[in-house]
């Protein structure tokens, strides 16, 4: 059985999953210090059914992906479309201007995404394939297939804009 301090070692080591989802989601540094919280209050509530079928790194992006589309659909907060933050650095430092700016450009893309294409490429860019993506989000492996064709071509079109 997992205990409270397996949990906490867990979070630390896997927190990165949990910022990443914050920084697509949230629109302000408040917005994202809120859902950060609730995404680790919901965790808490859902570790001891953690039955570790899954890796901790999958049950926690699903935690926080669920939760982040959830949260703002309970507080009113509908907008179909979110901006996200491009002034982050988002490429290593000894990244060129060139690489910074195509990855600034895709980030801005994603942000126009609506949040359920967003956990989708989130899911995607972190290399989980297109079955346990639709496990996670509730939907078949052909719809995750069909959206994902569809993300990518918006994404294309969207990023030649923000360049």
């Amino acid at each position: 059985m997992a205990t409270a301090p397996d949990f906490v070692e867990q979070v630390r080591k896997h927190q990165k999953i949990v910022h990443k989802v914050c920084h697509l989601y949230g629109d302000t540094p408040e917005d994202r210090e809120d859902l950060f919280q609730e995404i680790l209050l919901h965790a808490w509530k859902a570790w001891p059914a953690f039955r570790q079928e899954a890796k901790f790194t999958t049950w926690l992006y699903q935690v926080s992906l669920n939760t982040a589309i959830s949260y703002f659909r309970k507080d009113k907060k509908q907008p179909v479309r979110q901006p996200i933050d491009a002034s982050i650095s988002l490429a290593s430092p000894s990244a060129d201007d060139d690489t910074e700016q195509q990855f600034k450009a895709m980030y801005l893309a994603i942000g126009e995404l609506n949040r359920i294409d967003k956990a989708i490429v989130t899911l995607y860019i972190e290399q989980y394939d297109y079955r346990t993506i639709g496990q996670m989000l509730g939907l078949t492996d052909n719809n995750v297939a069909v959206r994902m064709n569809r993300i990518k071509a918006f994404l294309k079109e969207a990023v030649k804009k923000h360049l």
